[in-house]
């Protein structure tokens, strides 16, 4: 593959005068992996459940996605009616705007429409980027490649070019100010559900808690926060154990939950004034609005029925699509329309009981026991957003969007189950503030609404080029769709922006600090990339110098790292140039996020050789996908040098098969520590079953036997990680802004970030930095 083409490689490399000869000998030394890349390319099926498993997830799924949504009743009336209830046909009115809206946007818009808009089961606002980055070309790094789309879990649509569907992605690839555009929708969203994480809690925690002055009216408020903030603390405390091992825990616990405020509604409904019933009747929506102006602003309150919601969709990389859409039908909707019609039963013969309409509405023969509930729910409420965030937050640093932090895989069946310990003591610190700070959760509930409606906008924005470019939906649907949505989230948000000086400053506070860092990470990530493409050094230049490269060639195994998938990165040239000896075989190794949820371990690396066999220089391409974990046990290097070794090996069995590099095979090897054994080797040729047994192999392959022993000398004389350390900063005429968001907080930030060391366990010993500093 290279020695017949080195004499004449090497014969144009001398006349480097001729740049549009010099351009083309890179590009032939060079190629991207195309073909590699497509040998790669196997079947992928999406993992399918038995009924009895997915009534297990079913199950499970109350514990992690339905407890914040569940928990709604503890607070909804009070916040509704802060002033007391004025006229018993406001409460009506208020019990069908709740009907309404736990239908049109829980049941309808995400239940069943968003859910459908998951990337293979993944869901959040980062999912829904993910599929428009892979329909249209709106990454703001532009690190991607055609190879990529060969994945199995790589799917993407294609257009007429007179399609409207068509025109949309061209305008949505128009420019870097749209792309800006979408990227900063797609950051408020997650940043505003980072703030209902901290919010949910405080919330839930405080209301359930609150019950306790029912029965001790005289107990000061103080106490109630202070068994509050126990509460949290006890909860964030449990998170290292893993959502599996939670949910276990309190699925059981929700579902009684479920149960009690189900009964308890009906009973209420039975017991007090059934009457309330005509609030199915939407036309009592239009009578309450009709009756004064201060019912306008009561949709605040309204708006925490359905708070929850958008960790249906955030959460949804824990249980399939299908096991909550059941446990939401079954269970949650109809016992949800039972306990607030119950409430407002109650209220209706009972207006002086609005403040505290749950406690008092329970019997009180099941009093302490429905406390106790009650208390054990709001603290599962927490979970749905504790859980949604580590998913946003993972999905963000794959996304080159956060800071790297530690992320810890608890579950060994589910790829989505993980605990971020670093974003875990903050939402802590965070929640104890704002529990200690208002001590009431009327406060709370104003900055709540905030929260929760901007997200539910910017997940409407963002189905819309979804349903166009994924789901190639007619414009009528998406026009339905988009204006019911906006009709319903508009209303609401007039509502809750008017709260903004009554607690809705939290959120938007919140929201503001975690935007500038992310987007501060993500500038400063582009330009370091940008820096690497604008002083990569050209592969011909290398090969140049001849297959010493000019240099001693000292026994071992280099691997530098780099975020280029083509060319030298800048610190071999600067290593070269610099020092007197270099690695006997040398692999630029390059590691990428994918915009898709998960990269099979079949299809992770890609391997090339550069140049002729004699230089030993490959380049190792290692793809991830954005909910990929790495593991402690996954041992980093040895999956470099198998993949090397493997390549070899089928490198010299085409070779002498006279196969052609677009046919697809696979290797099987044998090997012991990592070293792979010349002597057992099969090739599988996928499309005619073609299998050369070993007897053959060994006829055939004695110089890819004797560059395999080459690489195991090698590997046994060590293998050294070559890392850039490379530093940006700000040029001297730079705006001040630019100065102290690149000089300042993102290199704050990456002195706080884990290293790419540490993220991939590369062993401390074999590491060798090497400094850089680029002018931005």
């Amino acid at each position: 593959m290279a020695s017949g083409s080195s004499n004449g490689d090497l014969s144009i490399s001398e006349k480097s005068e001729n740049k549009g000869m010099m351009w083309e000998l890179d590009r032939n030394l060079d190629q991207p992996i195309d073909e590699t890349a497509g040998r790669l390319h196997i079947l992928y099926r999406e993992k399918k459940f038995s009924t009895i498993l997915l009534c297990r997830l079913a199950f499970q799924s109350l514990g992690i996605v339905f407890g914040d949504l569940g928990t709604s009743p503890l607070y909804v009336f009070n916040n509704v009616f802060p002033d007391g209830v004025k006229d018993k046909e406001d409460v009506v009115g208020a019990l069908s705007l709740i009907i309404y809206s736990l239908t049109l946007l829980p049941l309808i818009k995400y239940v069943l429409i968003v859910l459908r808009a998951n990337d293979n089961g993944q869901g959040g606002t980062f999912a829904l980027y993910s599929l428009l980055c892979r329909h249209a070309k709106i990454s703001t790094i532009p690190n991607q490649h055609k190879t990529d789309e060969r994945l199995t879990t790589y799917s993407r649509q294609t257009y007429d070019e007179n399609s409207l569907p068509a025109k949309i992605k061209k305008f949505m690839e128009a420019n870097s100010f749209t792309k800006n555009a979408i990227l900063t929708l797609v950051l408020v969203g997650t940043c505003m559900a980072v703030g209902d994480s901290i919010l949910t809690p405080a919330i839930s925690v405080l209301s359930a808690s609150g019950g306790i002055k029912v029965e001790f009216p005289k107990m000061s408020n103080d106490w109630v926060v202070v068994v509050s903030v126990v509460i949290l603390i006890g909860l964030f405390n449990l998170q290292h154990f893993g959502t599996e091992k939670v949910s276990r825990l309190f699925a059981p616990i929700v579902l009684l939950w479920f149960l009690l405020i189900g009964t308890v509604g009906a009973i209420n409904l039975w017991k007090y004034d059934s009457t309330v019933l005509k609030a199915f009747n939407p036309a009592n929506i239009y009578l309450y609005f009709k009756r004064g102006s201060h019912n306008w602003t009561s949709l605040g309150g309204i708006m925490l029925s359905i708070t929850g919601t958008e960790a249906l969709f955030a959460d949804l990389c824990h249980f399939p699509v299908l096991a909550i859409q059941i446990a939401f039908a079954v269970i949650v909707f109809p016992c949800l329309l039972l306990a607030y019609t119950g409430q407002a039963a109650y209220i209706s013969s009972n207006t002086d009981h609005v403040s505290d309409a749950f406690y008092r509405s329970i019997p009180d023969s099941i009093f302490w026991p429905a406390f106790l509930i009650a208390t054990a729910a709001a603290v599962v409420a927490s979970q749905a957003t504790i859980s949604a965030t580590f998913s946003l937050i993972k999905q963000a640093v794959s996304m080159g969007c956060f800071p790297r932090v530690k992320v810890v895989h608890t579950s060994q069946e589910h790829l989505g189950q993980i605990y971020v310990p670093e974003i875990n003591w903050l939402l802590l610190g965070l929640c104890i503030a704002v529990t200690a700070g208002f001590k009431r959760e009327t406060m709370i509930a104003n900055a709540y609404g905030t929260a929760v409606v901007i997200v539910m906008l910017v997940t409407t924005f963002l189905m819309v080029p979804i349903m166009f470019l994924v789901w190639r939906s007619h414009w009528f649907i998406v026009f339905l769709f988009t204006g019911f949505s906006l009709l319903v989230e508009l209303t609401y948000f007039s509502a809750v922006i008017l709260k903004v000086d009554q607690g809705g400053w939290v959120p938007l506070v919140i929201a503001s600090c975690f935007l500038i860092i992310m987007y501060t990470w993500h500038y400063g990530t582009l330009k370091r990339f940008e820096c690497e493409i604008q002083t990569k050094v050209s592969v011909a230049w290398i090969l140049g110098l001849g297959p010493s490269l000019g240099l001693v060639r000292v026994p071992g195994i280099g691997f530098v790292h780099t975020e280029l998938a083509s060319g030298v990165p800048h610190i071999f040239s600067h290593l070269v140039t610099n020092l007197p000896a270099v690695h006997s075989v040398v692999v630029f190794v390059c590691v990428k996020c994918l915009p898709v949820y998960t990269v099979p371990a079949e299809e992770r690396i890609l391997v090339k050789r550069i140049g002729p066999k004699n230089f030993h220089i490959f380049r190792c391409v290692v793809r991830y996908g954005y909910k990929d974990v790495h593991k402690k046990d996954d041992n980093f290097e040895t999956m470099l040098y198998n993949g090397i070794a493997r390549f070899v090996t089928c490198e010299g069995m085409m070779e002498f098969g006279g196969y052609s590099d677009s046919e697809e095979y696979n290797t099987v090897t044998s090997s012991i520590d990592g070293e792979i054994l010349p002597g057992e080797k099969e090739l599988v040729h996928r499309r005619g079953s073609l299998m050369i047994p070993p007897v053959q192999a060994n006829h055939f392959s004695i110089e890819t036997t004797d560059e395999i022993e080459f690489l195991n000398i090698c590997k046994d004389a060590g293998m050294v990680h070559i890392l850039g350390n490379t530093v940006v900063r700000s040029r001297r005429d730079s705006n001040m802004v630019k100065k102290v968001a690149i000089d300042y907080l993102y290199a704050f930030l990456r002195r706080l970030c884990r290293e790419n060391n540490v993220m991939l366990y590369l062993p401390h010993e074999s590491l060798l930095n090497v400094g850089q500093i680029f002018y931005v």
